[in-house]
């Protein structure tokens, strides 16, 4: 039977005392092996202040931990000096499928003008063999385009030791052919500084979350689509769990995958 859910419920019990928020796999089939991922509590503040740039994340563990939102926070702000930057995350761990169908997710998406919302966890088969359908995330573009900010699509990374990148990319890829989004060259990032450096490690204990080190590069890739700064731009950023020469290896790995793979092909052409 295929793997239906990219996830460890021991590493994200043991991390967030919480469940299972998986990232993708399953079956269109009502087979009864694909149960829906449970909801675990993220950061989201009550009072959002003003900000010249608020990015809004919608996805689930693979875009909450190692502090990802705040790095990509952390970036924009490099790459824009002087204008006040916040990210947010929206409530609970979902599928894109469940999040379209959220209301509190809704309220949240609707209550301001934000500049880009990072959309991830489309369920996508693990074994290439089937397929899910792509209407909640093709409505969250939607619903995104509607209050005037950028939609980004956020493909995973691949598991360790699986070839998967091209295949969950492309998902994404054929979603911005129907609706018009940014699509995050992420897993590419992660090949390319893998065979850089083979002593990298960029995925947690469990082969499917990221590491810190991991984290921070897909933040770089985010906030290289939603800014146009070139990653290898980005100064050393403390505190964030990743150590200066890392830092630098994986802004260049950055750098380079998003100047062979544009992750602005897929955005919206008009303004």
């Amino acid at each position: 039977m295929e793997r239906i859910l990219r996830h460890s419920c021991a590493w994200v019990v043991a991390l967030l005392l919480g469940a299972c928020g998986g990232g993708g796999g399953g079956t269109v089939a009502s087979t009864g092996d694909a149960p829906a991922p449970v909801t675990a509590t993220a950061t989201t503040p009550t009072a959002l202040p003003a900000a010249g740039i608020s990015l809004l994340f919608m996805g689930n563990s693979h875009s909450s931990v190692n502090q990802l939102p705040a790095m990509v926070e952390a970036m924009v702000r490099a790459a824009r000096p002087g204008t006040t930057v916040v990210a947010a995350e929206a409530p609970g761990w979902m599928y894109l499928e469940e999040r379209s169908a959220d209301a509190a997710s809704l309220a949240l998406l609707r209550s301001r003008a934000w500049s880009a919302v990072i959309l991830q966890a489309q369920k996508y088969s693990t074994s290439g063999l089937f397929t899910y359908s792509t209407d909640g995330a093709e409505a969250l573009i939607r619903e995104t385009r509607a209050v005037g900010a950028l939609p980004v699509l956020f493909p995973e990374w691949p598991r360790l030791g699986v070839d998967e990148t091209r295949r969950i990319y492309d998902l994404h890829v054929s979603i911005a052919q129907r609706r018009p989004a940014c699509v995050a060259p992420v897993g590419q990032a992660w090949d390319l500084a893998l065979a850089r450096h083979p002593g990298l490690v960029l995925h947690a204990a469990d082969g499917n979350h990221s590491s810190a080190a991991g984290a921070f590069l897909a933040a770089l890739v985010l906030a290289s689509t939603y800014t146009r700064m070139a990653p290898d731009a980005v100064p050393f950023l403390p505190g964030l769990g990743v150590d200066a020469t890392t830092q630098e290896l994986l802004r260049h790995a950055a750098a380079d995958t998003v100047t062979s793979i544009s992750p602005r092909q897929w955005c919206p052409s008009d303004p």
